[in-house]
């Protein structure tokens, strides 16, 4: 169990679907704040209630896997706690701030809610399985070599523009690659299959993530390295000028 630190889960900048729903979560909280002010009898401080709600944010929490991350799922309303041993000598000013507390703790599920429904937003927005998704632009787009055994290959950006949205995915044959590349293979005749990155490409905006691209020696194949996973794209002709 972990001591708590603010559940709030402040995510990438540019990750869209986390922003949108994190916004909705504050708009939910708002409304709520807004409702418990207009039914005290005795209007609190605007400041103060503010203050109650963040502090009651503060949370006893446990870490649990879930979609590809860690979730933290509030457990004890800490901030509940401190702000009761706060105003344990003042009934009437607990009283009239111990339901924003609550609600602070409350809006722990709220944004935990908006986590979860951004996941499919995401999906929406930014199918994983589609290049597009970690190559949008392509207007900077250079090779450099990252292995000794790489030719002097130029980029056919023409040739790159014109296959983005037709490149298909494909499986992973990484054992096949191995023996090919390094069982099958005399040391001295060995080659790296991605000897090329591709940079200056850009994944699409608001996506949140990052991609590192090699390109396959013949130019044809693009192997794509997320935080997460390993895909790997066909393309019908070489991208490469003087690639086969």
């Amino acid at each position: 169990m972990k001591k708590g630190v603010l559940i709030i889960n402040f995510y990438f900048i540019n990750h869209f679907p986390s922003m949108v729903m994190d916004l909705l979560a504050i708009f939910v909280i708002g409304v709520l704040a807004y409702r418990i002010y207009k039914k005290q009898e005795e209007e609190p401080k605007k400041w103060k209630a503010f203050i109650v709600i963040i502090i009651g944010l503060f949370s006893f929490s446990i870490t649990m896997p879930g979609f590809d991350a860690f979730v933290k799922i509030p457990i004890l309303p800490l901030g509940v706690w401190i702000l009761y041993f706060i105003y344990r000598n003042k009934v009437e000013k607990w009283v009239m701030y111990r339901r924003f507390a609550w609600l602070g703790f409350i809006a722990n599920f709220i944004f935990l809610a908006a986590a979860f429904l951004s996941y499919p937003l995401q999906n929406a927005l930014y199918p994983e399985n589609e290049l597009s998704t970690y190559m949008a632009s392509v207007k900077e787009a250079e090779i450099v070599s990252t292995h000794p055994s790489a030719e002097k290959q130029q980029l056919d950006k023409k040739s790159l523009k014109s296959q983005m949205n037709t490149m298909r995915k494909d499986s992973i044959p990484s054992e096949e690659w191995y023996y090919n590349t390094v069982v099958n293979v005399e040391p001295e005749d060995r080659k790296e299959r991605f000897p090329y990155q591709l940079t200056g490409t850009e994944t699409k905006w608001g996506s949140g993530t990052s991609a590192v691209i090699y390109v396959e020696v013949d130019g044809k194949g693009l192997l794509v390295w997320t935080p997460t996973k390993q895909m790997y794209y066909r393309a019908d002709s070489s991208i490469l000028k003087g690639g086969k």
